[in-house]
């Protein structure tokens, strides 16, 4: 089955609680939670104190996306705000394993996120230890950017090795997916797509989560 993660980065934050239950009602999955910090990308979002505000008044999973250096600091504010699944970026991470570790010493989903120039062998070693990988197919630190489109062989890639491995591991996309391109990114192998803009800014959420839905069966 195919989720989706709406990006609260795209969301209306003066009336953030609201936006989440539209996608919630219009029947997603998850809510991607972007975490910046304007060292690893260009641009800040917010922390956990935004988490906490949401926590409890959503039933969707806190898919929570560190962007940020040194995620290991941070990992256990993030799941006193809710997370559901953490995922951390291989570039930022000096001892990956460990990270991951203490992740799912929480009790809570692991995963490991690839920028767009990063190869997917760099996390050939860990992939047993995943719950997920999320593949940028834009570069990370700001919303509305274009779809990479070299990101299809790399879902490819990454699915041939969990399949290699019979691994049971989410493949999530992240970065200028719209209705028109997502059945491609679907068919490639990914099974949990972020949108923001294409998602939060519609003029009828519902509608539109009805066209993604209705683009990948």
């Amino acid at each position: 089955m195919v989720k989706l993660a709406p990006s609260i980065l795209s969301a209306d934050f003066a009336n953030l609680l609201d936006d989440v239950k539209k996608v919630e009602n219009a029947g997603v999955e998850y809510l991607h939670i972007d975490i910046m910090d304007g060292h690893f990308v260009p641009n800040i979002s917010f922390g956990p104190i935004v988490m906490n505000a949401l926590k409890g008044k959503t039933k969707l999973v806190f898919d929570v996306h560190l962007m940020i250096e040194n995620p290991d600091n941070y990992i256990e504010e993030f799941v006193k705000a809710g997370a559901d699944i953490i995922t951390v970026h291989v570039e930022t991470c000096t001892h990956l394993h460990r990270t991951i570790q203490k992740i799912k010493s929480y009790g809570i989903k692991a995963g490991v996120s690839l920028n767009p120039a990063t190869s997917v062998f760099t996390i050939e070693e860990i992939l047993p230890e995943l719950d997920m990988v999320l593949l940028m197919s834009v570069n990370p630190g700001f919303g509305g950017q274009s779809f990479i489109e070299s990101t299809f062989e790399k879902i490819k890639k990454v699915r041939t090795l969990i399949t290699r491995e019979n691994l049971d591991i989410d493949i999530e996309v992240d970065g200028g997916i719209n209705p028109s391109n997502v059945k491609m990114v679907v068919d490639s192998g990914a099974n949990v797509i972020v949108a923001g803009s294409a998602i939060f800014k519609a003029e009828n959420i519902n509608e539109r989560v009805m066209e993604f839905r209705k683009n990948v069966l």
